[in-house]
């Protein structure tokens, strides 16, 4: 089987109880529309289980972006010759900014790890897709965390740039193809009105974050079935399991 999943956002618990509702098989494949980290209590532990199963393929998202290029800054050891440059203010505007979206919970874990884990993680969120397109069962898949605007009919994806891919929101009053479904995260469901935290279908678009983090859902959804599943947010820091 094929699932599809979004905006984790360190909600680790929930992630695990996902995989054991799906009956998370060797045989299938789970592709993750990016923003794993940040916000939730445990994304680097996220990461750790995910860089441990072949068959979860990870999509970047904004949040991988901008903590990996952070993380990677933080890591360089601080000398005499760039103690006064690597640190500069700009940087320093740009870390709060993180801290502020979230980016504390992924940093206060990070520094736990040793330097070949953290090395682990840079590598393994340097290795996430822009966006994947697969065929089942005779439908045609592109997923991609944020959205492909400005859209371009006559634009082909590989000629998106990373910001449209990952921070663009989609317009759902337009179809972008015809032939095939394009799945998103990135823009949580209940930010629409009178949705509650479920999967949206509209105009051949897939919204799929529903909102997990921030006290909604974290949504799974299976390409051959069409079935939705749905993990009420649970604060796994809670659970003895954590």
């Amino acid at each position: 089987m094929h699932y599809v999943i979004s905006d984790i956002h360190g909600c680790y618990y929930e992630y695990l109880q996902a995989l054991e509702r799906i009956d998370f098989k060797d045989e299938d494949i789970l592709y993750v529309l990016g923003d794993c980290v940040d916000r939730g209590y445990a994304p680097i532990r996220l990461l750790q289980d995910m860089m441990r199963r072949p068959n979860i393929i990870p999509l970047i998202g904004n949040h991988e972006l901008e903590a990996s290029l952070i993380l990677r800054k933080l890591c360089v050891e601080i000398t005499e010759k760039n103690y006064n440059t690597h640190l500069d203010e700009d940087f320093m505007e740009v870390l709060t900014a993180w801290f502020y979206d979230g980016g504390h919970t992924t940093l206060e874990e990070f520094q736990k790890l040793s330097m070949i884990e953290q090395e682990e993680i840079l590598s393994y969120m340097g290795e996430f897709s822009l966006y994947k397109e697969t065929v089942v069962k005779g439908q045609s898949y592109l997923m991609v965390h944020g959205g492909l605007e400005p859209f371009d009919p006559q634009k082909k994806l590989k000629d998106y740039d990373l910001f449209s891919l990952v921070t663009s929101r989609p317009d759902y009053e337009k179809a972008y193809f015809k032939d095939r479904y394009t799945i998103t995260g990135h823009s949580p469901t209940p930010n629409q009105e009178g949705n509650l935290g479920t999967i949206i279908k509209k105009n051949n678009h897939i919204a799929i974050d529903c909102g997990c983090v921030f006290g909604y859902n974290l949504a799974v959804l299976c390409l051959e079935t069409g079935e939705e599943y749905y993990i009420p947010f649970q604060d796994g820091r809670q659970s003895p399991s954590i």
